[in-house]
């Protein structure tokens, strides 16, 4: 592993752990050289997942990309660092069962509203406002009803 301070290819891990979520594992790692010290997370990739977008062109998967736009849809809401983890593995664990390699932006977006929808209805909403791009306020309320019309199926 290259240290980020001094671009030295040879680092020491100095401590292995599970990260919280299990899914990963958190390595502390020193440099020889310049004697920094920073730590690395390694998760297991299945396959290289390639995201098709609307208009045709092909990305690879980014696991950062999907975790920011969750967490900036979750920002200031009751939801903690380990459940947004535990929500981003999830969806990245269903693409990659998928046994698809090939994923379709609007396959990602529907699992991460999928997701939200059933931690917090506040980050839902922000994060289908974007992800459906919202216009007008209309949009907002047929949103809010399918919301309340879900609460209250689940609740008889």
């Amino acid at each position: 592993m290259r240290c980020p301070f001094c671009s030295e290819a040879e680092t020491q891990v100095k401590d292995s752990r599970p990260a919280e979520d299990g899914t990963s594992i958190r390595r502390r790692r020193a440099c020889a050289t310049c004697g920094q010290r920073f730590t690395t997370v390694e998760r297991v990739q299945l396959r290289e997942l390639t995201v098709v977008k609307a208009d045709g062109r092909r990305a690879l998967f980014d696991r950062e990309k999907l975790s920011r736009s969750i967490r900036i849809a979750l920002r200031k809401r009751p939801v903690s660092e380990e459940q947004i983890e535990q929500m981003v593995s999830g969806i990245v664990r269903r693409l990659e069962a998928s046994g698809e390699s090939e994923i379709s932006t609007t396959r990602v977006g529907e699992l991460a509203m999928e997701s939200l929808h059933a931690i917090d209805a506040v980050g839902y909403v922000r994060f289908a406002s974007v992800y459906r791009d919202f216009r007008e306020t209309k949009d907002f309320s047929e949103i809010l009803t399918s919301i309340d019309d879900r609460r209250k199926q689940t609740t008889k």
